[in-house]
């Protein structure tokens, strides 16, 4: 964590960052902590409750050996805090590990709990109103394994942006218009007049579904069949995303570009300077914003190109009034990244408030083997397959348990295993002992009200717990500034097992009075952290397993 991010008054961890960035602002004469200054968890839980480099880096400011500003900050910091620091001791060439007292403990588990559900929420430091399109697969065949990925990892971290502060609008682009539409609906006039499919349409036992489902779709031309079949796809994708419990607030027709939208675009960047006619065709001048090459966006043949609608896209969501977009991409459009900033700033926006995410690819597998998949073949393996194989909740939790830019492998084994090996039973079934727990204690579900002191010695474990838990604010923010919903499964992992050796530890029910008391209210701050991890990346909370 960082020094001088997402304080809050009454945040203990906020409250130790601000006093070590107040000693290393005062021990190096500034009004500031010097940059890099960090307060972290050490590695080694014997070094101490945290650690921090206030002294490595205030030394060149100070103009003095880092391990003499390390005992002046430590000096500064017993002064500040008080009793709340058992104590400072300087470590290495001016590293400061520090310990905190019970009572700073107990103070952290008040703080989660008074801040009920809006623990760890609000931590955006400028609100913004952000528009997140994700998915927006081709309306021409099912969701398959990538749009699964790209839909759980789109609706997370909307998700973890609005829990922030931000405005989110959550969109589907809908491809409606176009060479893959009209083959579309060719492709279902075939099979509804007993034809083989062009070479270059779709096959697949959908197109066969389409086309029995429409009435008269032998004798309908081929693009009512495209208008009715895409429809029917819009449909099922949405029942698809549905199941997933994706929520998409915004479904935009690019077909509806062309009621004058599309023309004022193209009109800006001409007016701009920024496009030319070349060869009898229209072409953007990218090479004047760091594109490798210009653009066509009108070809000779008169036809626009798929780079000319997306610029009036991003043009009608900027006037919609979003101040950031953020582009939930295929692996397969990394090359767009560059033109499509380069257009975005011809249209005089800000480049850098377009943010274009690569999603890279997914691999399923099943008894180690890898399943192949094709999707004009219509040999694939569809979303929907694979939540009536392993679920929402496990499809979800496995599609964002990697970082968006790496490859992954979906295990489709290990997703069904019912054991601590599976990563999402592991941290559902945390949830649920805890609930159990708090049944055998009689702990209701009234207000939880401040805990009571710990009455006790804090055990290493309790100490892990509580560290872990206060963790969880600056979670959500590097959640939101990297743009990495992966992180709160992790997140997720480590607090369930640092409650399980709590568990191990330290028993609950049946313990005096005091210590009853408090660690329940340790369970209660625990169960309430779980669900809301698990939630922010769209899964459930079980109370029993």
């Amino acid at each position: 964590m960082s020094a001088g991010s997402n304080e809050h008054r009454d945040d203990p961890i906020a409250l130790l960052r601000a006093a070590v960035a107040s000693a290393a602002a005062s021990v190096a004469g500034a009004v500031d902590a010097p940059a890099g200054t960090t307060l972290e968890r050490p590695r080694n839980a014997a070094h101490g409750d945290f650690a921090t480099n206030a002294a490595m880096v205030s030394a060149p400011v100070a103009r003095d050996n880092p391990r003499n500003v390390a005992n002046k900050i430590a000096a500064e910091l017993t002064a500040a805090l008080g009793d709340d620091m058992t104590s400072a001791e300087v470590a290495g060439p001016g590293f400061l590990n520090l310990r905190l007292s019970d009572d700073w403990y107990g103070a952290v588990l008040a703080h989660v709990l008074d801040s009920g559900a809006s623990f760890g929420a609000g931590v955006a430091g400028r609100p913004e109103k952000i528009n997140v399109e994700f998915v927006s697969a081709n309306p021409t065949g099912p969701m398959h394994l990538g749009h699964g990925r790209n839909a759980a990892y789109g609706d997370a971290l909307s998700r973890v942006l609005a829990f922030a502060g931000h405005e989110v609008g959550r969109e589907f682009y809908i491809n409606d218009f176009g060479s893959q539409v009209a083959r579309f609906g060719a492709s279902i006039g075939a099979r509804a007049r007993g034809e083989e499919v062009p070479e270059d349409g779709y096959q697949g036992g959908y197109i066969d579904e389409i086309a029995a489902a429409i009435d008269g779709a032998a004798s309908l031309s081929d693009a009512e069949l495209a208008t009715q079949g895409i429809h029917q796809m819009i449909e099922r994708i949405r029942h698809t995303l549905d199941r997933m419990g994706v929520e998409i607030e915004t479904w935009f027709s690019e077909r509806t570009l062309l009621d004058g939208r599309f023309e004022q675009a193209l009109q800006a960047l001409s007016e701009g300077g920024h496009s030319y006619e070349h060869d009898d065709a229209l072409w953007l001048r990218t090479t004047e914003f760091g594109d490798d090459k210009d653009r066509v966006l009108r070809r000779s043949s008169g036809e626009y190109t798929y780079f000319a609608t997306d610029i009036a896209y991003h043009a009608d969501k900027r006037a919609r009034g979003f101040e950031r977009l953020i582009d939930v991409w295929g692996a397969d459009h990394h090359g767009y990244v560059a033109r499509m900033k380069a257009a975005y700033q011809s249209l005089g926006n800000d480049p850098d408030l377009l943010e274009p995410v690569i999603m890279q690819l997914v691999n399923l597998t099943e008894g180690g083997q890898r399943v192949q998949m094709s999707k004009r073949s219509g040999e694939f393996v569809t979303v929907d397959d694979l939540l009536d194989d392993i679920g929402a909740d496990a499809l979800r939790f496995f599609m964002v348990q990697r970082s968006h830019d790496t490859t992954m492998d979906l295990d489709l084994a290990l997703a069904r295993e019912q054991s601590d090996k599976n990563p999402v039973y592991y941290v559902q079934y945390a949830h649920a002992r805890i609930c159990s727990i708090m049944r055998k204690a009689g702990a209701g579900e009234g207000p939880a009200g401040a805990p009571p002191a710990p009455g006790h010695e804090l055990h290493e474990s309790e100490r892990a717990l509580l560290r872990r838990l206060a963790e969880f604010p600056d979670e959500i923010a590097e959640t939101c500034a990297r743009r990495a919903p992966h992180r709160l499964t992790i997140y997720g992992r480590d607090l369930a097992a640092e409650f399980s050796a709590f568990y191990r530890d330290c028993k609950v029910v049946g313990e005096p009075e005091a210590v009853q008391a408090f660690r329940v209210a340790i369970c209660r701050a625990t169960r309430d952290t779980l669900a809301r991890t698990l939630d922010l990346v769209g899964v459930s909370a079980p109370q029993s397993m």
